[in-house]
């Protein structure tokens, strides 16, 4: 090929991928607007000054990131003030937690399924995905209904000794069990969408070699699903750290989570600039597990 003909080629190449990324331009329009445009109204509400009559005044003031650890004595020197850390912290240990159940449970969910036949593995994964079919507020209120006093799990531990009219609502555990519940098919389906990839002679190979169930789980299937473990980890636990219905129908609000103080700000407590600085914080925190999680995931591939 002359080098005529090889320009001719390259300036062909150059022309396609203008058109190429001019053809992305109505997509990057649509994500600025609905997805740039309101994180950068959250940041700019962050810093601004909380109105006299509610809202947010425009101007330049950290007092709602300031307010999260310190607040203002009668005396006008700032005090450290630890309880909205704990409701960070609270956030956090709750999400964790729920994500590590959702994994403990969907990980043999999730094996079962990938082995049954054809037909009955897609009525199984129809079954999984019917929760997302009905309204989360619906869902929540049945949870209600089964942990109330009077409910079904009440009325069965009373058999064992439990006292009449006990009521499990309105704590941690409750909250708990509405959020594993609701996230769970978040989970089961990345790690069933890995496992039906896994190739079944490794596992055969694993007990060829005298492995038990056990050690063939932790050093065959574990291992090989990880992507899919990770991506359900994720799916999980980032709208677990927002959750709002849980913590205020289940929790009955006497012990607040991130997502719910968020919307008491904006909404009874109208302090927008303080309810942006914790959603700005919020996610901070969510980008970075998820780099630490891209960065960890990027080094195992570049490991031999």
């Amino acid at each position: 090929m002359s080098d005529a003909d090889q320009t001719s080629t390259a300036v062909q190449r150059r022309r396609a991928l203008n058109l190429a990324y001019l053809g992305l331009v109505p997509s990057w329009l649509l994500m600025g607007f609905a997805l740039l445009m309101p994180i950068v109204i959250v940041v700019a509400v962050s810093v601004s000054t909380r109105g006299a009559y509610g809202g947010f005044d425009w101007g330049f003031d950290l007092t709602g990131y300031r307010q999260i650890l310190f607040n203002e004595g009668w005396t006008g020197e700032m005090e450290f003030t630890p309880q909205y850390l704990m409701i960070i912290l609270r956030t956090v240990l709750l999400a964790a937690v729920t994500t590590i159940i959702c994994l403990s449970l969907a990980v043999p969910v999730a094996y079962y399924i990938a082995q049954q036949p054809a037909r009955r593995k897609a009525l199984m994964v129809y079954l999984v995905t019917l929760p997302f079919w009905m309204s989360m507020i619906l869902r929540v209120y049945a949870w209600m209904i089964i942990l109330g006093r009077d409910g079904p799990l009440p009325r069965f531990l009373e058999i064992f000794g439990a006292p009449q009219g006990l009521s499990l609502m309105y704590n941690d555990g409750a909250t708990l069990a509405a959020m594993v519940y609701t996230y769970i098919p978040l989970m089961v389906l990345p790690v069933f969408a890995s496992i039906e990839k896994l190739d079944g002679t490794l596992i055969e190979a694993a007990h060829d070699l005298y492995g038990n169930r056990w050690v063939t789980l932790r050093r065959v299937i574990l291992p090989l699903t990880a992507p899919g473990i990770a991506s359900g980890a994720i799916l999980v636990f980032v709208p677990a750290l927002g959750a709002v219905l849980e913590p205020i129908l289940m929790g009955g609000g006497k012990q607040m989570m991130m997502g719910s103080l968020i919307q008491l700000q904006f909404g009874g407590g109208r302090n927008w600039p303080f309810g942006s600085a914790i959603a700005v914080m919020l996610l901070v925190f969510v980008m970075v597990v998820l780099i630490v999680l891209a960065r960890r995931a990027a080094l195992k591939e570049a490991t031999p």
